[in-house]
């Protein structure tokens, strides 16, 4: 990050530059940037006569800074002194009203600690809701022109929807930035799911977008869509899927792999639909206890014809 403050200052009968260190500090805090320790700043004074005696003053009001002989602003940490600025108008100061003029700073900087502490004492854990964010992941080279897609499209309309900004770099470092960590969330699943695969025995929400005789499509995985099978949208035997299911329709299913042909295979049946949980061990608990085979572990269980009988009995199977 390059960070820039602004502090706009529109009344002021004391350092307006040390105002800014303090509320700097704490709207960085606030922020989640995090820093290291609270700053805290004062603006000291000095009156000092022909005589040689001298009086320090703490933060100096308009008229001590006009009238006296010296502005010196400290700022720092509990830790000590992070900056220093002096503007004097005598011919010089001794090293005693320096020594004096920095332990009389330090005290007033503890004190105005204290009172920033109350506030907040430190970073946040998360960025602001404000604050803009930037994350940045990795993808394959060979992989870049398939974010982009032809024309830039796909990259587009990633921006369009999720209204995350992207800048994606030659060695495949790709850059989300946004002020809103949704937005972020949304634009990087919506890449990593054209770069990567989804992972088999995973459950993944997704959409209906197509239902069909024998079964649905489910958009699950950014742009990825897969086949529930009709043998895979319920425990009960569904004859027609349009009766249980609606173009638009939002589902959890599990991704089971790939079939023979190289098709998605996806199963709802084994998902509970209202928490996402994976409920296949408790199905077989349930049909142990009825004397019936297990599903199977890539299918989730080779649905039986009625009357109980298989379709595949009598025929040799590879």
């Amino acid at each position: 990050y390059t960070i820039r403050l602004v502090s706009e200052i529109t009344e002021s009968n004391g350092s307006s530059s040390m105002a800014t260190v303090c509320g700097s500090s704490l709207a960085l805090m606030d922020a989640g940037v995090p820093l290291k320790r609270p700053v805290s700043g004062i603006a000291m004074g000095l009156i000092l006569e022909p005589s040689g005696e001298f009086a320090i003053l703490s933060d100096i009001l308009g008229d001590e800074d006009h009238l006296g002989d010296m502005d010196f602003k400290v700022a720092g940490t509990r830790e000590g002194i992070t900056s220093l600025q002096m503007d004097i108008k005598v011919a010089g100061i001794t090293e005693e009203i320096m020594r004096k003029a920095i332990a009389q700073a330090s005290a007033g900087r503890l004190h105005i600690l204290d009172e920033m502490d109350k506030a907040i004492d430190g970073a946040r854990t998360e960025l602001g809701e404000y604050a803009p964010k930037i994350e940045s992941i990795k993808v394959p080279t060979d992989k870049i022109r398939d974010i982009i897609g032809t024309g830039g499209k796909i990259i587009r309309e990633i921006v369009e929807k999720t209204g995350a900004k992207i800048n994606i770099e030659d060695d495949g470092t790709v850059k989300i930035a946004a002020s809103d960590q949704e937005k972020i969330d949304a634009a990087k699943n919506w890449i990593s799911s054209i770069v990567s695969e989804p992972e088999p025995g995973t459950i993944y929400s997704g959409k209906v977008v197509k239902v069909v005789d024998f079964g649905a499509f489910v958009n699950f995985f950014g742009a990825k869509d897969g086949l529930v099978h009709v043998s895979q949208i319920s425990l009960e035997r569904v004859a027609n899927p349009a009766d249980v299911l609606t173009e638009g329709q939002e589902v959890k299913v599990k991704f089971l792999g790939m079939d023979d042909r190289g098709k998605t295979k996806l199963s709802m049946k084994v998902v509970d639909q209202e928490t996402g949980e994976d409920i296949t061990d408790k199905i077989n608990a349930e049909r142990a206890e009825r004397g019936e085979a297990p599903l199977s572990d890539d299918t989730g269980g080779r649905p039986k014809r009625e009357g109980g009988g298989d379709r595949d009995r009598g025929r040799s199977r590879r």
